[in-house]
């Protein structure tokens, strides 16, 4: 059990790492993608402020009107009351109760919505510097990588290039080498055939003043031989 547990564990360290290496790879890539998400919500929330300013403005037209009502009936009331008609004095009464009641309401919810679209404005713009910043952050990032993109490159073709340099300059000396011992052979045949010609030209001369450059005569190996004999022979 214990090494089935150390196995999964293994397996999902693996798994990790797999995740990170594939993270590491597109980082760039999630970087421009957060960004885009940041940007979206941003707009979802510049959406979200413009309708609550709508409504903050309904709310206060709203109030407005009620106001205008209130006033309007409350004229009604005085001149009501003027010609004594307690009851119809009453009932307009009753409805500017009730207009108060409206306002009041409309007036909370302008309110309410004043403060929401403070805040969110707010947030907005702190979230507007932080995307500005964080773009900055990103092409900062991006340049970067591609000046270490660009040296890598630059290194490796360098290393290629001295080993190849390396490669070239061996096969130079192979062939520098190979030049020098056949120039050499050269030199040699011709120094032979030189001498040869020496040796020929100094035979025709010497036999062209009469003078023999032939070996021993059969009859002097002969007459050396029996001269040899008779000293053998003596002793």
């Amino acid at each position: 059990m214990n090494i089935w547990s150390k196995m999964v564990t293994a397996l999902r360290g693996g798994v990790n790492e797999a995740g990170e290496a594939i993270v590491d790879g597109q980082a760039l890539r999630i970087l421009d993608q957060e960004v885009r998400d940041a940007s979206e919500e941003l707009k979802r929330s510049k959406d979200s402020l413009a309708e609550i300013m709508a409504r903050q403005k309904l709310a206060e037209e709203k109030c407005k009107q009620i106001k205008n009502a209130i006033e309007e009936h409350e004229g009604y009331a005085l001149k009501a009351l003027d010609k004594g008609d307690e009851n119809l004095a009453h009932e307009v009464a009753e409805r500017i109760a009730g207009f108060e009641n409206a306002l009041t309401s409309e007036q909370e919810s302008a309110i309410a919505f004043a403060q929401s679209v403070e805040k969110l404005r707010a947030a907005i713009l702190q979230a507007e510097k932080n995307i500005k910043r964080l773009k900055q952050q990103v092409d900062t990032v991006k340049a970067t990588e591609n000046v270490q993109r660009a040296q890598a490159a630059v290194a490796e073709r360098h290393s290629g290039s001295n080993s190849k340099m390396h490669t070239a300059m061996e096969s130079l000396e192979r062939i520098k080498e190979r030049q020098a011992f056949k120039d050499a052979k050269i030199k040699a045949a011709n120094e032979m055939a030189q001498e040869g010609s020496e040796n020929d030209s100094l035979k025709a001369k010497l036999e062209a003043a009469g003078i023999t450059t032939s070996g021993a005569a059969a009859s002097d190996v002969l007459a050396r031989l029996k001269e040899k004999k008779t000293s053998s022979d003596e002793s």
